[in-house]
């Protein structure tokens, strides 16, 4: 199987073009996780699937490391507006990719050709505590205090079409996500896992951000999670709306604008090799 590696920031994915790979992805939670492992596979974040659709230019199918499905990624989306431009599948510009949080756009900054940034349009973020999924009876899960580890945290929960809780702090670089970030991801208030976001504030238009990713643990970047932390900051009063605020992350920087209705990302995309896999079926078991 042909396969792409791209990272957004950081942010590695494997990407199949399912236009040519007629492949049912759903089939291969074994070969994901094969396939991530960065010592005995490619290595990567997790699997992405670039599908034909019948409402979009493409369609996009994110899996974790550990082969769960995610409905949405926002450094991922990036790459594949990369990547069906640059392998001209579409030469729209917007371009439209259906993901399973619906369609999004993309607007594309070509250079000598190909796609070197990529601003989307992620939508209405929601913090009503059905949409993350949380299991609080509140209206909306904002400044919740949270006990873990005898510490406690104040969290507040937003949907960018997957979950995502987020916590402010003084000194990012100090959290020990590795022990503290299984703990929220596993936590019984979140039935289907959650994303976890450590913030510091920089100034009134930078944040620091490090994070958790439920199925993947601690990734260099996350797009869906810098767009959950700008509206935290914004609802917080921490920056302004409508203005571009830069998240730094452990892979680079993006950049994300919130004014009510829709958060608005710009960031980058890579391509960093194409190669062949050999997969591996087992035989079914009678």
């Amino acid at each position: 199987m042909k396969f792409t590696k791209m990272h957004g920031i950081g942010n590695d994915y494997i990407y199949i073009n399912s236009f040519e790979e007629k492949i049912v992805p759903d089939e291969m939670t074994e070969e994901i996780i094969a396939m991530s492992d960065r010592h005995k596979g490619i290595g990567g974040d997790g699997v992405i699937f670039i599908l034909p659709s019948e409402v979009a230019d493409a369609r996009m199918r994110m899996f974790n490391a550990d082969g769960s499905e995610g409905k949405m990624c926002g450094n991922g989306i990036r790459c594949v507006g990369k990547y069906v431009y640059d392998k001209g599948i579409s030469h729209s510009n917007p371009l439209m990719v259906e993901t399973e949080s619906g369609i999004k756009k993309l607007d594309l900054e070509i250079v000598d050709g190909k796609v070197a940034t990529v601003t989307v349009d992620m939508g209405c973020p929601s913090l009503v505590p059905t949409d993350i999924p949380v299991k609080l009876g509140v209206d909306k899960v904002v400044n919740y205090p949270l006990k873990i580890n005898d510490n406690e945290y104040f969290i507040t929960c937003v949907s960018m079409g997957n979950p995502h809780c987020v916590i402010f702090t003084t000194n990012v670089d100090n959290i020990d996500l590795e022990k503290i970030g299984p703990l929220f991801e596993n936590h019984p208030l979140f039935p289907e896992r959650i994303n976890t976001e450590f913030i510091e504030a920089i100034d009134d238009t930078t944040l620091k951000m490090r994070v958790w990713e439920r199925g993947s643990g601690e990734t260099l970047a996350c797009g869906t999670g810098a767009c959950a932390s700008v509206v935290v900051a914004v609802y917080n009063d921490i920056v302004k709306k409508n203005e571009e605020i830069k998240v730094i992350l452990k892979g680079g920087d993006l950049y994300i604008t919130f004014d009510d209705e829709r958060v608005i990302m710009r960031g980058g995309a890579t391509e960093v090799f194409t190669g062949e896999y050999n997969l591996i079926r087992k035989p079914h078991q009678k």
